[in-house]
């Protein structure tokens, strides 16, 4: 038995697309993914054009985005589920995809969100979203291994060092 098959992954998760189908995590199996909490009226809100060029740059070798919106913190995301993700294509060029408008901390927290902050549920890390655009790195066995706060832009080079390591440590699997 292989070490990751014990640590806990993200594919017991489901969640809904901004249409409100749902989807298994699941689906997301074998590829590196960031998991960003986003928000339409905030100040780092440019940063979804820098995940849009993350997602450009690395998704050929099985890197994806999730956007994940979220109206938590001072009410920054009041549009609706399909608006917020017509806002993100048209302003920012957005074509990974963007989830339900979810609830990212507290006790109502949406369960992947739970998983992702939590070490007591993701035996890696904890390190709640404080703010939009919390971002959390998963391999492509479901593990979360890393995160970048809010004011860490989608270009930082110690955020493209960090994904293709995860690309470079499994590029022989398919």
């Amino acid at each position: 038995m292989s070490k990751h098959n014990s640590k806990p992954s993200i594919y017991q998760f489901t969640v809904r697309d901004a249409a409100g189908k749902e989807h298994s995590m699941s689906e997301f199996q074998g590829k590196v993914l960031m998991i960003v909490n986003t928000a339409t009226e905030c100040g780092f809100t440019p940063q979804l054009e820098g995940l849009e060029k993350l997602y450009e740059t690395y998704r050929d070798r099985d890197f994806l985005v999730l956007g994940f919106p979220s109206n938590q913190f001072a009410d920054q995301e009041p549009r609706k589920d399909g608006e917020i993700e017509n806002f993100c294509k048209v302003n920012y060029g957005v074509n990974f995809p963007i989830f339900q408008k979810i609830k990212v901390k507290g006790p109502d927290a949406e369960p992947l969100f739970r998983f992702l902050s939590e070490r007591s549920q993701n035996g890696a890390l904890s390190s709640r979203p404080r703010w939009n655009f919390h971002k959390y790195l998963v391999d492509r066995q479901g593990h979360v291994v890393d995160f970048f706060l809010p004011f860490t832009k989608p270009e930082a080079g110690r955020v493209h060092q960090a994904i293709e390591k995860l690309l470079d440590e499994s590029s022989g699997q398919s």
